[in-house]
């Protein structure tokens, strides 16, 4: 483990969230994102014919989608130091640095990084279960740390 976090992490007396914890904090925010987005193509998808149409319906918002997850990655993770899905399950981003919430730049790099993890098979997420400091590469690139509350 870096020496740096591992210093860190006792002198703070804080302890690093459990994948298991991430795993189920990102599923719930998923699922919040994804009901989101049926709820405003609702009328769309009723008024499709088949499936094909209802999946060319979803194609057409994927840019919004992603753009919607990042604000909502970023502005909760700016402004509570966690998505809805982390403060579920009692768990919360630090900056290494300032031990506080991420400002803007760091949530925001953080919210695009993570969408740039999903895209490439997830490795970024497989990478922060490998790392003894539970990183991703989103936390890497941020230079953040996710804790128990």
């Amino acid at each position: 483990m870096n020496e740096e976090i591992e210093n860190l992490l006792h002198r703070e007396n804080i302890t690093l969230a459990e994948t298991k914890k991430r795993a189920l904090a990102f599923f719930i925010d998923e699922m919040l994102l994804s009901f989101l987005l049926i709820i405003v193509l609702w009328d769309s998808f009723v008024s499709a014919a088949n499936m094909e149409e209802i999946i060319n319906v979803t194609n057409m918002f994927v840019l919004e989608y992603m753009f919607m997850k990042i604000a909502y990655q970023a502005f909760f993770t700016m402004q509570y130091g966690a998505t809805i899905g982390k403060i579920l399950m009692k768990i919360r981003v630090i900056e290494i640095k300032t031990v506080a919430n991420p400002n803007v730049l760091s949530s925001l790099n953080r919210a695009i990084f993570r969408i740039i993890s999903e895209m490439v098979f997830y490795l970024g997420f497989l990478w922060g279960m490998l790392d003894p400091t539970r990183q991703t590469f989103h936390d890497k690139t941020a230079k953040t740390l996710v804790i128990n509350v």
